[in-house]
């Protein structure tokens, strides 16, 4: 009986355990089911605000008792931006500071910034600019610690548009730019790129830069070709209404009136955009005010204040009654000018809109002579109290990211006490290499200022030795000049004496003047051999002279061939007048000569040089041949030796050409100019 009672009791508990489990599940599923139908509520357009709201908390209700994890969090965001679309702000911030905790007890990085942009967005409709912009930077710098480049676009555009609002228009643009550098490197991104164009034209409007506004404004009009931005944002009648809106401020009313009217023809623009519709159809009749053309008006003026009214624009109305009595002011109805421009005044001061209340006193100076001292006084006021904030919460802006940054650099210290280490021994490692090459490139430096002195010594050297040639040339011709006096007062002298004798063997008789007639041709034989070795001295000190730089040039190939292995062959071309080239020519030939020589010991490891002097139409041409490895003239750098080289051809107004392949050797070419008479081809 026992088993039996204890059989049926345990039976009954996995009964009632399997019950309720199933009731359970039952009740999860229907919580899943219900959240999205609350949420579908939540959204709904058509419902009125309190029924909106309680579909919402419902929904909150749901998530709040749901475990802390990812998918409940994605649901807290679902909730905070539906109050966000219902401009319940203070719900909205409530379950941004309730996901903000979640996010941080997870360790929930992409959430955190997520969550900072929310906070960001409620304190910027609070107006609270400066508690904005310390949010959006703090989910910045999240997005960018994990590497989330898209969302970090979009923060920074976050920061361009609450600069933009608060007139701190250089550190938006900066914004916007940075945004804008991140993106163009993303697909699918037309919708961001859209806003960054379209920001960067209104920026740039505001500045009176109206040709950059308009370039910007038509890219963003662009961009909307892409069919994957959703048509009822009504994107495209928002570009019309903003390049519209340049031309207004162009004064280019004709093409303003165009791009107002293109906006007003969007299809569904009344039903999906009536805010939009209204600043339209605003724009297009102030355009056709301004261009005096008052069809429609002042109606269009009418209807446009009927819809701002009817969604309590204030901004829209105040503009809208500045524009009703520029308009019944130009129509001197003063009475009804008058009273638009108190009403907009009155209103702007209401909702404390300083910008606007500028625009109104603008307005009612014009309006109410009488008493435009008094708004005139007032104008100046307000303005400077603008200017002044303008400038506090700029600076506040940039207080922010100096003590973000601040913080995070104490956070730091540490760290940056260890680098400072490595900073140190890295900076004197570099000045230690500093030191070294310079005091290398300064060796080198002496090195070339003392090849250099060398070489003007040599060429110094070279001068003395050519003009003592020429010295030694002039006391040869001296000398010759006595030897062919002494061959005419001597030898002719002898001649003629043997010739008178021959002569009068022809009265001796014939036995008697033979042994005279063969000793008198014995003496003229010595005479001829004596005139023979005077010639050949003569023309060998004639060569002698003229081949001075040929031998010259032949020592340096003897002391080359007695110090190298190399082969070397060396040529002069016999129809060059060596003794009408210029000592400046011969030096510098010497040494390109000398120097090409040395980089072929130094580099080449030729087995044959080939050195050739010829004469071609008017020029001297040095050719220079080797057979060694050769290199890349295109790849290796000119070293001192080849400038040398092409420095002493410009000297001589000449031309230097170099071909050169690996494994096949070398040519030099110098090409210099010279004198016809030099060249007997031209004599």
């Amino acid at each position: 009986m026992k088993h039996t009672h204890a059989i049926l009791l345990f039976l009954s508990l996995i009964l009632l355990g399997c019950t309720s489990k199933t009731e359970k599940d039952k009740n999860e599923n229907s919580s899943i089911d219900s959240l999205s139908i609350y949420f579908s509520l939540a959204n709904d357009a058509n419902l009125p605000l309190a029924y909106k709201q309680n579909y919402n908390q419902k929904a909150f209700d749901i998530i709040i008792a749901q475990k802390n994890d990812s998918l409940n969090r994605v649901n807290l965001f679902k909730v905070a931006n539906r109050y966000y679309n219902m401009s319940d702000w203070k719900a909205y911030k409530k379950t941004s500071k309730l996901i903000l905790e979640r996010a941080i007890s997870s360790k929930d990085s992409f959430s955190i910034a997520k969550v900072y942009t929310y906070l960001g967005d409620y304190y910027r409709s609070e107006t609270i600019s400066d508690s904005a912009f310390l949010n959006y930077f703090a989910a910045g710098k999240i997005y960018l610690k994990i590497n989330d480049d898209l969302n970090l676009a979009k923060t920074f555009l976050l920061k361009a548009d609450l600069q933009f609002s608060e007139a701190d228009y250089f550190e938006s643009e900066i914004m916007v730019f940075k945004a804008l550098q991140i993106l163009k490197k993303k697909k699918d991104v037309n919708n961001q790129l859209y806003d960054c164009y379209n920001l960067l034209g209104i920026l740039y409007n505001e500045r009176t830069e109206y040709d950059k506004a308009l370039v910007f404004h038509n890219k963003a009009l662009t961009i909307l070709d892409d069919k994957a931005i959703p048509l009822d944002l009504q994107l495209k009648a928002t570009s019309l209404n903003n390049i519209g809106f340049v031309y207004l401020s162009m004064e280019d009313y004709e093409k303003a009136k165009i791009y107002f009217r293109k906006g007003l023809m969007q299809e569904n623009l009344f039903v999906e955009g009536p805010t939009l519709y209204a600043m339209l159809l605003d724009n297009l009749a102030y355009a056709k005010f301004k261009s005096k053309e008052f069809d429609g008006l002042p109606d269009q003026f009418y209807e446009a204040l009927k819809i701002r009214d009817s969604l309590k624009l204030t901004s829209g109305i105040i503009l809208n009654k500045i524009h009703l009595s520029e308009y019944y002011w130009f129509k001197k109805d003063t009475l009804r000018a008058f009273q638009f421009s108190k009403q907009a005044l009155n209103l702007s001061r209401v909702s404390n809109k300083l910008g606007n209340t500028l625009d109104a006193l603008k307005q009612i100076a014009i309006v109410d002579p009488e008493n435009a001292p008094k708004y005139s006084k007032e104008y100046i006021e307000i303005n400077e109290k603008v200017v002044r904030e303008e400038r506090i919460i700029g600076e506040k802006f940039s207080r922010i990211q100096y003590e973000t940054n601040e913080i995070k650099d104490q956070n730091s210290s540490l760290q940056e006490k260890n680098k400072t280490l490595i900073y140190v021994f890295s900076i004197c490692t570099l000045i230690g290499l500093f030191f070294y090459v310079y005091k290398t490139q300064q060796a080198r430096h002496r090195e070339l200022l003392f090849k250099q002195q060398q070489q003007v010594a040599n060429e110094d050297i070279y001068n003395l030795m050519i003009l003592q040639q020429n010295d030694i040339e002039q006391t040869r011709i001296k000398e010759k000049k006595k030897v062919a006096q002494d061959l005419h007062d001597g030898v002719l002298g002898r001649m003629f004496g043997v010739r008178i004798s021959l002569d009068s063997l022809d009265k001796v008789d014939e036995l008697e003047a033979a042994p005279k007639r063969k000793k008198y041709l014995e003496e003229l034989k010595k005479i001829e051999e004596d005139i023979r070795e005077i010639s050949h001295d003569l023309n060998r000190e004639k060569s002698e002279l003229i081949n001075n730089f040929i031998a010259i040039l032949n020592k340096l190939f003897e002391d080359q061939r007695n110090t190298y292995g190399t082969k070397l062959v060396s040529s002069f071309d016999s129809n060059i007048k060596w003794e009408l080239v210029s000592n400046t020519v011969k030096i510098n030939l010497y040494r390109i000569v000398q120097e090409a020589l040395q980089n072929c010991n130094k580099y080449a490891e030729a087995t044959t040089i080939v050195v050739e002097f010829k004469s071609e139409v008017d020029h001297l041409v040095l050719s220079i041949a080797d057979d060694g490895v050769g290199f890349n003239t295109k790849t290796t750098k000119n070293g001192i030796g080849l400038h040398n080289i092409q420095y002493r051809a410009a000297e001589c107004k000449g031309i230097v050409s170099l071909k050169s392949v690996k494994g096949e050797g070398t040519l030099l070419v110098v090409k210099i100019p010279i004198d016809q008479k030099i060249n007997l081809q031209h004599t």
